[in-house]
């Protein structure tokens, strides 16, 4: 599935990459649209209609993934909101084993994120995945969502890597595609983001059902010949 041989530096998304998806899935379409009908003293399915209209319009955007933005769109802080259910919160299978793994083959392990820097900090309170990581990169530091290819670009800079030696696991169609676009040379997309749904038609990528798969081999210098 993978030629470590070509690989030095290793992107992972968070959020049904490392991160067991349920937790964001069960917490925006569940939880919050039940405190939200709660407040506006609405039934959980009108509730349901008019939030799920909203974060249409805002899918594949920054502000989709800004907590921010939609504590100021529905007058409640959503950050705190996160709390009631961070007991869901836990990495997929072989994801922490995975990470120790790459950083003792001598590969750098990347995360490149979406998520907000309030539920990135949650996530790492309720984890142990900051301790198996080089760098931890929010796509709200940049300005740029993943889906944007500029946000390549900006990471390159930021975080110099060679785009042809390096592989991104990520969840997100749209999200791989845009970095295939901008050259990174290596893919693979989560078949199972959420352990509680079925799995997702990865299309025109390879699909990666557990990390234990895909265990790197120690680096050598007989890795670079």
């Amino acid at each position: 599935m993978i030629d470590w041989n070509h690989i030095d530096t290793v992107l992972l998304d968070m959020d049904g990459t490392l991160l067991d998806l349920y937790f964001d899935n069960h917490f925006w379409l569940e939880h919050l649209p039940t405190h939200y009908a709660k407040i506006n003293n609405l039934s959980l399915e009108t509730a349901k209609t008019q939030l799920y209209e909203l974060f249409k319009a805002h899918q594949g955007t920054l502000n989709w993934y800004c907590l921010d933005f939609w504590s100021e769109e529905l007058d409640f802080d959503v950050a705190d909101l996160k709390r009631d259910v961070a007991h869901l919160i836990s990495p997929r299978p072989n994801a922490i084993t995975f990470l120790h793994n790459v950083r003792e083959s001598g590969r750098r392990a990347i995360l490149v994120t979406n998520a907000h820097r309030k539920s990135l900090e949650l996530k790492l309170e309720h984890t142990d995945i900051e301790n198996h990581l080089d760098c931890l990169i929010s796509s709200h530091d940049f300005g740029l969502p993943k889906e944007d290819m500029l946000f390549w670009d900006v990471l390159a800079r930021e975080v110099p890597y060679d785009e042809r030696r390096t592989l991104l696991i990520d969840d997100s169609l749209a999200v791989l595609r845009s970095a295939k676009l901008a050259g990174i040379g290596h893919t693979l997309a989560i078949l199972k983001p959420d352990s509680k749904k079925p799995d997702i038609d990865t299309q025109e990528f390879v699909s990666l059902d557990c990390f234990s798969s895909i265990m790197p081999p120690p680096l050598t210098r007989n890795n670079y010949a």
